[in-house]
């Protein structure tokens, strides 16, 4: 466990380092506000669908297809932002809803949940772990744009609202356009693909630069327990009902352990990018990021542990 203790914690401490660097920056008058929206805007917009459209071009969607396996997680991934989404109705400030259901659903797997899948389980854990990530990014922004739309202060919410709300984001449009590649592997010339993965390195850095020029200890404080409420739904109930779901599935050994990693992920840093588009409180988003971040280094250790200790997996 101590090695996995290791490997988490090495995927996690980059996180902090932007995250603190940001903090610093910031303080050093480096960046200010005018930057940090300028940024949240070019990740948003520009570099963050190029970075998912990249991701679903270079995966391999014959390899390691499991549509019981898909199709568990979604069906997990929908009832668990409906629990998030009711719960918030119940004891959320509706004008924190949508940034708290958000925080409490979308995890960062891309990031966390792949790297440490594929530290277990080497190329099959890529590969399936990869194939997952397709069905990831969809239902994670679709129903992201979906519930943040619902309690944006700058728009009425209506069907019609919220169908051009999922069209018009910018990362769904990045993952659709992407599909058609991936499925007839049409390959792009090596001079614009890599012009893409420039454009695509700049994304988790800036995002997490923009976090944590955010960031600031009365923001923390003023989120409080709306920011401790969705960490705790995103790293801890969330993550044992799917998985607990999962088990009385059938599902076992590396395919369990997988689906346990990406459902304990912890908030993605896309949410925060989001949040601020959409004009919700991306402070509170950005104090869940950290929050549950600092929770992943604990939570996913014992689960795994608890997972191996019931034989349930084998890493």
């Amino acid at each position: 466990m101590l090695a996995v203790f290791q490997q988490t914690l090495a995927i996690t401490a980059p996180v902090f380092s932007m995250l603190f660097l940001g903090v610093a920056l910031k303080r050093l008058g480096l960046i200010d506000t005018h930057f940090i929206n300028t940024a949240s805007a070019l990740v948003f917009n520009v570099s963050m669908p190029v970075m998912l459209f990249l991701a679903i071009l270079h995966a391999d969607l014959n390899a390691a297809l499991q549509p019981a396996l898909l199709g568990y997680f979604l069906l997990a991934t929908v009832l668990g932002f409906l629990l998030a989404w009711g719960w918030a109705i119940l004891r959320v400030p509706q004008v924190d809803r949508g940034i708290y259901v958000q925080g409490a659903f979308r995890g960062n797997n891309g990031i966390v949940g792949l790297a440490l899948a594929t530290s277990l389980y080497g190329d099959y854990g890529l590969s399936l772990g990869g194939i997952l990530g397709g069905v990831v990014i969809l239902s994670y922004n679709t129903l992201s744009v979906i519930v943040l739309e619902v309690y944006n202060p700058n728009s009425k919410a209506s069907p019609w609202s919220i169908l051009k709300g999922v069209l018009g984001n910018p990362l769904i449009l990045g993952v659709l356009a992407a599909i058609p590649f991936a499925y007839w592997q049409v390959r792009l010339p090596a001079w614009l693909t890599t012009s893409g993965e420039y454009l695509a390195q700049l994304t988790l850095p800036m995002a997490l630069i923009c976090i944590g020029g955010t960031l600031s200890l009365a923001s923390l404080r003023a989120s409080g327990a709306v920011a401790v409420g969705a960490s705790l739904m995103k790293m801890l109930w969330l993550p044992i009902l799917g998985t607990t779901g999962a088990f009385f599935v059938g599902f076992r050994n590396a395919e369990l352990a997988i689906l346990f990693l990406f459902f304990a992920s912890p908030t993605a840093a896309a949410s925060y990018v989001m949040a601020r588009a959409s004009g919700g409180n991306h402070e509170l988003a950005a104090a869940i990021i950290v929050i549950t971040t600092l929770l992943a280094v604990v939570t996913t250790n014992i689960g795994l542990f608890v997972l191996q200790w019931g034989g349930w997996i084998q890493t």
